[in-house]
């Protein structure tokens, strides 16, 4: 009978704290509530555009923008998928007026079709916020009332082709109101856009020829190859990149939309960017070889070469660009002196200059002032 008592107590009293801590927590919680609708603290719509961090479409490349002069001009929105794309503006037929993607389809049924498996129809048809669904087409191409009823007529729509009356600037304002900032914020007055290429000379967002990117062939390196083939042939040589193996693309070290050099390099020098894999070459250096420090263009060529490790000419010649012979015999060692010339020289042997010179990026041995150690 004692046991039953004690054990009602015991009980009794756990009830007794579960209860005080439920109204503890009440009168926290009661403290915390968020606010009513007339609350001025309540976080607007403004704050929370304020809070999101930047991104490539909308009101959140404003940051690019201020970064870069040159798309200071390009209009903002807020920065919610597919909200931000509205229908462009055609300099050739500025009175048009938008008449929906039914009317296109009426004669466009093979287009539709095609573009019906591509990433942008599929986006714009889901509805943006300035357009609609029925403006998948005329989100890209303007208004297409002129048109419609002058299909001949070049200028009456914006067309993505070299032989249109739409020049490249109008075709790539019409990408740049979505695709603007991020990667593509040097793209005016880049090299590409000095010589009058648009996007679509990249790029078909009609077609899905490419995994990503919406590229006009099935992958990057091709892309690059249609205009730049004197660099596609280097790969073919014994001594290249492995980019013909597929271990790396042209963007890796490039950015074709444009950056702050003319190569189009994803870094500041051409330096920075053989470091981002090559990091052992970067030093610092107790001493260091002046035309390693300065570019490494000087020995060497990214792209391939028929010299062993992509150098420019064969050692000792590369060497004897800027090297005359101090401290060794002063004669000059041509490919005579190779072994299989009419004056053979040892010094040539097996890896020339750097058989002995063996630390030529740089040294940290304090007896490395010759890089030999």
């Amino acid at each position: 009978m004692r046991t039953f008592r004690g054990s009602l107590a015991v009980l009794w009293t756990y009830l007794l704290v579960m209860v005080a801590l439920w109204a503890m927590n009440s009168a926290v919680l009661a403290q915390q509530a968020p606010p009513r609708s007339g609350d001025s603290t309540k976080l607007t719509q403004s704050d929370i555009d304020r809070m999101l961090p930047p991104t490539d479409m909308g009101a959140g490349v404003h940051a690019s923008k201020e970064a870069s002069p040159s798309t200071a001009s390009m209009s903002t929105g807020p920065a919610t998928p597919f909200d931000s794309a509205h229908i462009p503006n055609n300099p050739s037929a500025p009175n048009a007026q938008a008449i929906g993607a039914k009317t296109c389809n009426a004669c466009h049924a093979l287009e539709d079709l095609h573009a019906s498996h591509a990433m942008h129809v599929q986006s714009f048809q889901v509805g943006a916020a300035n357009t609609g669904p029925q403006a998948a087409c005329e989100a890209c191409h303007g208004p297409g009332s002129d048109h419609a009823k002058n299909p001949t007529a070049k200028g009456s729509i914006i067309a993505f082709t070299h032989g249109s009356a739409s020049t490249p600037e109008t075709q790539t304002a019409v990408c740049l109101g979505c695709h603007t900032g991020g990667a593509r914020q040097h793209w005016l007055g880049s090299v590409h856009e000095a010589r009058g290429l648009s996007c679509t000379d990249c790029h078909n967002p009609m077609v899905r020829y490419s995994a990503e990117g919406a590229l006009a062939k099935s992958s990057i390196n091709q892309v690059c190859a249609t205009c730049h083939q004197d660099v596609l042939a280097k790969f073919n040589r014994r001594s290249h990149m492995p980019l013909p193996e597929g271990q790396m693309a042209c963007t890796d070290c490039h950015n074709p939309h444009g950056s702050v050099t003319r190569p189009l390099l994803k870094t500041d020098t051409v330096n920075d960017t053989c470091y981002s894999c090559h990091a052992e070459k970067r030093g610092p250096f107790i001493f260091e070889h002046a035309p390693v420090r300065e570019n490494c263009l000087n020995c060497h060529d990214p792209h391939g070469s028929n010299q062993q490790t992509l150098l420019v000419l064969p050692m000792p010649m590369l060497c004897q660009q800027c090297h005359t012979m101090s401290g060794h015999p002063n004669d000059l060692q041509t490919r005579q002196s190779m072994r299989n010339g009419l004056t053979p020289d040892e010094r040539l042997m097996g890896r020339a200059c750097v058989t002995c010179h063996t630390n030529i990026h740089g040294s940290n041995n304090p007896s490395g002032s010759m890089f030999h150690q």
